[in-house]
């Protein structure tokens, strides 16, 4: 059963958030994060896979669906949406075992992983791009600058009201072909997108405060943008579930992944597209379960070895 709650952050944001968890005290804990245009609703039925072993919850990000929505785009630069996530797991508890993320979610979760690797046990990705490969494609390549075109349309001043007129007619294409989409949940999609009469702004914020769009003017943020390794290398253990139907997101961005991402596992779905979580519960629930049950296997053996050093003798004895 999915349990609604608000959870207010220090800084003055709160979240409104969703969990799910007949787990048993001390189970593992595990974060999941929504992208555009969805909102926390879209993980109910993997968590609901997931309660009878792990303790779930998925934020609303700021912006979007009950959550705090500031008005200027620039409360939606990276380091304050990180800021909301790190928050949101300190108040959970401390150190995540597993962070899950898609699309936006994704891209606030490869920036948390690099800056503050601590919070983290284990990272799942679901089709988003790391920002180092993003930028490469935006910057050289002429099929991901079309396939993100999307992106500039959506930073227009009037996106939201555009994005309402005719019940929301220029968002469902966003969906493509989905037999997913039935008339229940296409009900939940307009409720999210109507946010309490609030709205898409807060949501369409997220792509006018970043660089990370296709440029369309020679001073665009872009050509210039540096992203240092030290900046974006994810040291924690990370595993990409990547759907190779995505039209937006495309498979050359997975490429020279592990420059950055050392410890990298990439699970290729060619029949998913970027719609994952709604086409695949059950999949991205059994690949979460598998996550938990290696790194419970690997704090016993990590243990084992600990307890294995303790009695040699020390050096020079």
């Amino acid at each position: 059963m999915i349990r609604c709650f608000d959870l207010s952050l220090p800084h003055g944001i709160t979240l409104a958030c969703r969990s799910a968890s007949m787990a048993a005290t001390g189970a593992p804990r595990v974060m999941l994060l929504h992208g555009f245009p969805e909102a926390a609703f879209v993980w109910d039925e993997v968590m609901s896979l997931l309660a009878p072993q792990a303790d779930c919850w998925a934020p609303n990000l700021r912006g979007f669906e009950g959550s705090t929505s500031p008005p200027e785009v620039a409360d939606y630069r990276p380091r304050h949406l990180v800021a909301d996530v790190a928050a949101a797991i300190t108040a959970f508890g401390g150190p995540l075992d597993l962070l899950v993320a898609h699309d936006w979610g994704g891209a606030l979760a490869w920036n948390l992983a690099a800056a503050q690797p601590g919070l983290i046990r284990q990272l799942l990705i679901i089709n988003s791009p790391h920002p180092a490969t993003f930028l490469r494609e935006l910057r050289h390549s002429a099929a991901q600058q079309r396939a993100s075109a999307y992106m500039n349309f959506l930073c227009r001043p009037d996106a939201a009201a555009l994005l309402g007129e005719r019940d929301y007619a220029r968002l469902w294409p966003f969906f493509g072909d989905a037999a997913w989409l039935t008339p229940a949940l296409r009900d939940r999609y307009r409720q999210a997108w109507h946010n309490g009469g609030r709205g898409l702004n807060g949501a369409l914020n997220y792509y006018r405060a970043s660089p990370l769009r296709p440029a369309v003017a020679p001073g665009d943020a872009l050509h210039t943008l540096e992203l240092s390794d030290e900046m974006v290398t994810v040291r924690v253990p990370t595993t990409v579930l990547w759907g190779d139907r995505d039209v937006a997101l495309l498979p050359a961005l997975l490429e020279g992944l592990e420059r950055w991402v050392p410890q990298l596992q990439v699970i290729h779905e060619p029949a998913g597209s970027h719609w994952l979580v709604h086409e695949q519960p059950d999949r991205v629930a059994e690949l979460i379960t598998d996550l938990l049950r290696r790194d419970v296997q690997q704090v016993c053996s990590d243990a084992a070895g600990f307890a294995g050093r303790s009695a040699d003798p020390p050096l020079g004895a």
